[in-house]
Formats: structure tokens, sequence, C-alpha cells
């Protein structure tokens, strides 16, 4: 026990005025220094989280905005051709030339057709035989009521992906057809695809049920993707989800359209808080570079204060032995060391005269002389 505390002591004496004045100086800079970068993170992160934030969703709403104006457009001029006197008569002959001229205005529409109450076609802007599309959402929604229907289909066709838009035929208020345009999305999905944000940011596009519309890699049903999958939120109404995929961490910021699709912006965390993350690298150098500093500065002021004090305490030690003939060099300092220095000076000075003093009641007193006569020695 007594060698442990021993030990612990020797641990005590060695931790000098080095130590001490190099861990007050660390708690001195190291303190104010941390309060700052703990600050300034808190503000980066606030502020990079609202640009990211800014960013992703801009790109989100622009996208959307394209996706809602290009549905819109084709919506409007369907509604125009479906009150037409020749579409509303349900005759071939005459609704075949209307159907051919929406073909040859928009280039992406490869078929423009009517069907009727029975699913067939009555109609079609191409040369092919009817075929019956009661099977189809798109028909079945606008026969039911509906004032319009959409839907993402393999084309009957062409064989391909094709975007759907019908709306209904009336007749003094009754529904007597269905008029429908089948779209090539390969400029839709060429415009959302296109878009990049960063090194690998990126957006996309799904239907109601999850399928892809537009996307630069993937053509599988993306319903339980993390930025799509729960998202009852309302059309325009943004959702941001960080989630991980392939790997990697991924921020995303999700929006409906007025279709009820869902149109994604994506971007690898890694990039999108890369300035955070330098911010924390330079922060992290200047507190390695002030610790360096900090430490070379206490070794460099540390011997002005420990050789001094050591000189000191070896003085102190030599008048414990009675050697009084050292002359003290920092009795001339203004600082504390010199008070220090001048108070040992003093206490030199008074241990040697009372050593002189000492010396003197310790001296032998003179033999004198027998007086003559007395018998007495001499007082």
């Amino acid at each position: 026990m007594r060698r442990g505390i021993r030990r612990v002591r020797g641990l005590r004496l060695r931790f000098g005025i080095l130590g001490k004045l190099l861990m007050t100086m660390m708690v001195v800079m190291l303190v104010p220094l941390a309060t700052i970068w703990f600050l300034d993170y808190r503000t980066s992160v606030e502020h990079l989280s609202a640009d990211i934030e800014e960013r992703l969703s801009a790109q989100a709403e622009s996208a959307v905005g394209f996706v809602n104006s290009w549905v819109d457009t084709n919506l409007r001029m369907l509604r125009q051709n479906g009150r037409l006197d020749d579409i509303i008569s349900m005759d071939p002959r005459r609704q075949a030339p209307v159907l051919q001229s929406i073909i040859r205005e928009y280039p992406y529409i490869f078929l423009a057709h009517t069907v009727g109450l029975d699913g067939m076609n009555v109609a079609r802007s191409d040369q092919e035989a009817p075929k019956n599309y009661g099977d189809r959402e798109y028909v079945q929604r606008v026969i039911a009521g509906a004032p319009m229907g959409r839907q993402f289909v393999i084309s009957k066709t062409t064989g391909k992906p094709s975007f759907i838009l019908s709306v209904p035929i009336t007749r003094d208020g009754r529904i007597v057809g269905v008029l429908g345009i089948a779209m090539d999305v390969n400029d839709l999905t060429r415009r959302i695809a296109a878009v990049r944000i960063g090194e690998t940011g990126f957006t996309f596009l799904v239907d109601d049920t999850g399928n892809v519309v537009a996307h630069p890699r993937a053509r599988q049903n993306l319903a339980k993707h993390p930025a799509v999958a729960g998202a009852g939120y309302e059309s325009g109404a943004k959702k941001r989800s960080v989630f991980v995929e392939d790997g990697k961490q991924i921020i995303a910021y999700s929006e409906k359209t007025d279709q009820a699709w869902t149109l994604v912006a994506q971007q690898d965390y890694a990039e999108a808080y890369a300035a955070l993350r330098a911010a924390n690298r330079n922060a992290l150098a200047l507190l390695v570079g002030s610790v360096l500093f900090v430490g070379v500065l206490a070794s460099a002021l540390a011997p002005r204060l420990t050789r001094p004090i050591r000189n000191l305490t070896d003085i102190a030690e030599q008048i414990s032995r009675g050697q009084l003939g050292t002359r003290i060099a920092e009795v001339d300092r203004t600082d504390e060391i010199g008070g220090l220095a001048r108070a040992i000076d003093r206490l030199k000075t008074s241990v040697e005269v009372a050593m002189k003093r000492l010396a003197g009641d310790r001296a032998p007193m003179p033999d004198y002389p027998p007086v003559v006569g007395t018998g007495a020695a001499r007082p």
C-alpha cells in the first residue's frame, strides 16, 4: 500500500509546471474553440439542410410542374376534339379524319381512337382492324362516369409501354363512347431522367401503382421504394426521406402530381453534405494545429518559469545545509519569482546573522591568570 502511495506521489511530482501550464492553456483554448465549432456546426447543418431541401424540392417541383402541364395540355386537346360533331356522331367515316389530324399535329401520339360502350373500336387513326379495349382501365373508368381516364399499358398496337389518356364522348348529356390517345412517353422520360443533381442526384417518376414512367436506370415496379412507399400525402405536398440504397445513404424529396403519380428527386447523402464534411475537416485541422501550437508555446515558456524555480530550490537546499555564499541572481526580477528570490535572500541573511550569533555564544571563555595574595581566581 505504501509503495502504491509513493508511486502516486511520484506521478504527482512528475506532473510539474510544464504539464499544468499545458493543461491550463489547452482548457483556455479548447473551451471557446469547441463552443465556436459547435455553434458553427449547428448553424452550418441548418443552412445546408435548408439548401439541400430547397435544391431537391425545387427540382421535384419543376418536374411535377412539367408533368402536370404535359398531361393538362393533352387533356384539353382531347376534350376539345371530343366536342366536335364528327366525333359525337360515332360514325367511323366522320371520326377517322379528325383522329388522323390529331396524330399529325402531335407527333408523340401514335394512336387516336374511339371506343364504343361495348369496348370495341369504332374508329382508329391507323389502318388496323378494330380491337376490343373493354379490359382497359381507362375505358372502364370513363364509361363508368369518370371525367377522364389514364393508364400506363403495354400497347396493343406497338407492344411497347405507352401512356393512354381518355375522355367521354357525350350526346345530350349521355355518354356514347370514349375518345382516347396513346402516347409515346420517350419525350417525357427523357426530360425527367435527364435531370442531374450534382454527380449522383437524379429525378424519376412513377405512376399511382408504382410502375416506372421515367427513371435513368430502373424499369421494375418501385411501389416499395422508400421515397414512394406510404406516400399518402396530397397533390403538391412534399415528403423528405433518408434511406439506404445499394449500400449508400440517400436523401430524397418526393412530390405528388395532379394525377397521383410520384416524382422523386434524390441524391447521395455524402455528396449532398460534402460541404459540411469539408468544414468539419477544416475545423479539425484548426483544432490539431492549435493543440500543436499550444504544446510548442508551453514547451517554450515552461523553462522560463521552471529554471529560476529550480535555481531557487537549489539555493534553499544550500541554505538549509549552511552554505550561504551563493548569490541569488533572481533578486533583480520584477515579477513574482523576483519577490520569492528576495524573500529567500532575506532568509539567507537572517540565517547568516543567526549562525554568527550562535557561533559567538558558543566561543570558549578566556583563561585569565590567578591574582597573587588573594588565593582566588580573577573574575
